[in-house]
């Protein structure tokens, strides 16, 4: 380790977040690293060409923007290597087809992202790969289901949706034991605050589209592995020919940089809404796990710094047949916030929640579920948004 990344080592989370990624004294003094779009790259020589010795070879294979990018995350995460993928979802898919083949039995979480379920159900089912769901808060009772061809157990904490909170080092040490991988979906936390590699996972993804980018303008997936699991996952990267597009990396890169400041105004703003939430009549439930009220609230105490800004909250009716009606009039009346699909950009979204896929946990009792994104509007006009709703879904009969 040189001095330099020792410093920056040792130096608290924002601080290595603007200086990560790139040494302005490797490309002329600019703060930023340059964006370079590749697909050839020359070589000297034709002997070159046959045992290659030069770092870039072609532009799927990572230029200077995309490493610089990758450099970043691995000093977040703890990684061995880091690779980028065009979505999210791609950076679930990606380390499935890696790590797992015909006859496998595949764990899934089943409070999983809702598209995963999707490929596993549907791609991975036609490979040949058994896909069995579990309860999110099984822990160490994972062992029950255990076989001798268990490959691979995806968790994801807190769940979509619902915000299960898993016991991670505890399911990862009995995965470990049967010899299988461990991934996690880290996207809620960001490696700010729940690094997956320190409790025992192998492959640690992320939807960059989140907090990383920060925006809402940008589609990107990156996949972090241990040093047992980086030369598999790479490989398999580079078979598929997939790669993170260089203006994109640019940007995700850029997002980083106030990736800390963001998510702590997301964190106290959510945490300030779900307070307020729970100690209203028209709510039945919050689903955040940093309420001391929710049920896996201890277990994110113990393992995470902080929280992000999305969560649940179930809208208190009586009658299950008025439920979409009073949810779809609530989100109708919004005005501060968006509907719309994804969250980790700067501004409020909400979205009725659908857990129909779901296996074993089920949706909670006491009226519709609908999911808040708490951006970085001021706390007071997203309450006062929020009011609109609730005033709206009162009057539906």
């Amino acid at each position: 380790m040189s001095d330099e990344q020792k410093w920056l080592s040792d130096s608290g989370v924002n601080t290595r977040l603007c200086h990560i990624g790139h040494d302005p004294s490797s490309y002329h003094g600019f703060v930023n690293p340059p964006v370079v779009r590749a697909s050839t790259v020359l070589f000297p020589q034709a002997s070159g060409m046959e045992t290659v010795t030069q770092k870039y070879t072609y532009g799927t294979r990572g230029t200077p923007t995309t490493d610089a990018l990758c450099e970043a995350i691995d000093s977040l995460e703890g990684s061995a290597g880091t690779i980028l993928l065009p979505s999210g979802l791609a950076a679930i898919t990606v380390p499935f087809l890696a790590f797992l083949s015909p006859g496998d039995h595949a764990l899934i979480v089943d409070s999983v992202y809702g598209p995963c379920r999707q490929f596993c159900d549907t791609m991975l089912k036609r490979l040949g790969v058994e896909v069995e769901y579990y309860d999110p808060l099984l822990g160490a009772g994972i062992e029950a289901l255990m076989r001798p061809n268990t490959r691979l157990v995806h968790t994801e904490s807190p769940g979509s949706n619902t915000f299960e909170m898993q016991d991670i080092r505890a399911i990862s040490d009995v995965a470990h034991r049967h010899g299988a991988v461990v991934s996690m979906d880290n996207t809620w936390a960001t490696p700010l605050y729940f690094r997956p590699l320190d409790f025992g996972v192998d492959i640690s993804m992320h939807a960059a589209t989140k907090y990383p980018a920060g925006h809402s303008d940008i589609l990107m997936g990156t996949v972090s592995a241990n040093a047992e699991h980086w030369p598999r996952l790479k490989e398999a990267n580079g078979l598929m020919g997939l790669c993170g597009a260089p203006e994109d990396s640019y940007l995700v890169l850029r997002g980083l940089r106030t990736m800390g400041v963001r998510l702590a105004h997301h964190d106290r703003s959510a945490r300030a809404v779900a307070e307020w939430l729970e100690q209203r009549a028209d709510v039945s439930a919050v689903l955040h796990p940093a309420l001391p009220s929710f049920p896996g609230h201890d277990i994110w105490k113990r393992d995470f710094k902080g929280a992000s800004g999305i969560f649940s909250f179930v809208l208190a009716v009586d009658d299950p047949a008025k439920f979409k009606a009073k949810s779809h009039a609530f989100l109708d009346a919004l005005r501060l916030f968006g509907l719309g699909w994804s969250w980790g950009g700067y501004e409020c979204l909400a979205v009725p929640v659908n857990l129909n896929d779901r296996k074993i946990r089920k949706a909670p009792a006491g009226g519709p579920v609908i999911r808040l994104q708490i951006g970085l509007e001021d706390v007071a006009d997203i309450m006062a948004d929020l009011e609109r709703g609730f005033a709206a879904a009162a009057l539906v009969s």
